[in-house]
């Protein structure tokens, strides 16, 4: 199969399409053998593919932690998937299990997710990880509740557009800071309820004056340092 190799830590030049063997048809009892269709590009990808990956002694290596595709073969164990279905997942591309930059890869039906008809294989493909990210920081160590309100910086963000859906969801209320006018729009159309400008308003102040000057149950900065 086809996949793209990091062969040591740098620029993009390190990455090289080359020929590999195909993974083995699942040898595990609740693995699945997927043919990706789509595989997802994050912010962490990019920085194991310039810094190393955290195995270092493991290159060359396949990166690429979401990925969307068809079900080729299961092993004997697997309960809720058959061949032909359309899945998709985070799993590998740190360095110790193939990632996603491939034709193909191995993947335990824990890690899987039914692909909704609803979607594409590549917007499947962008959704898990940013997914993952805002439903751990809201929900299990933020624990939002219905009514409270939060703060969420870099509201069109990848994160943060998933963050402010997944809060609505809830139902918190919403405030978000953004930096332009196309994305002040783009996050009212996901129900944002406070919108701030904070190249133009000072955030603090504004957050205050959105809560009577009680401030927000929860603040979630999702911006990338570094």
């Amino acid at each position: 199969m086809k996949a793209v190799l990091m062969i040591a830590a740098g620029s993009p030049e390190v990455l090289q399409v080359q020929e590999v063997p195909n993974p083995a048809v699942p040898v595990g009892n609740t693995e699945l053998l997927v043919r990706l269709v789509a595989a997802g590009v994050n912010p962490i990808d990019t920085k194991l593919r310039s810094r190393g990956t955290f195995y270092s002694d493991r290159l060359p290596s396949i990166l690429g932690c979401d990925g969307a595709g068809i079900v080729e073969a299961v092993g004997a164990g697997v309960q809720r998937f058959r061949p032909g279905d359309e899945v998709y997942f985070c799993y590998g591309g740190l360095g110790a299990h193939q990632g996603n930059y491939a034709e193909y890869t191995v993947v335990d039906e824990r890690f899987v997710a039914r692909k909704p008809a609803s979607i594409s294989f590549a917007e499947a493909a962008a959704a898990p990880l940013v997914l993952i990210t805002a439903w751990e920081a809201l929900y299990e160590r933020g624990r939002l509740a219905p009514g409270e309100r939060v703060l969420i910086h870099a509201g069109a963000g990848g994160v943060g557009h998933v963050a402010i859906q997944l809060a609505k969801l809830k139902g918190a209320s919403v405030s978000t800071t953004v930096g332009s006018e196309e994305k002040a729009d783009f996050v009212k159309h996901l129900s944002a309820d406070n919108v701030i400008l904070y190249k133009q308003t000072d955030f603090v102040q504004a957050v205050l004056d959105w809560t009577n000057g009680e401030g927000v149950e929860l603040a979630f900065d999702v911006r990338i340092v570094g």
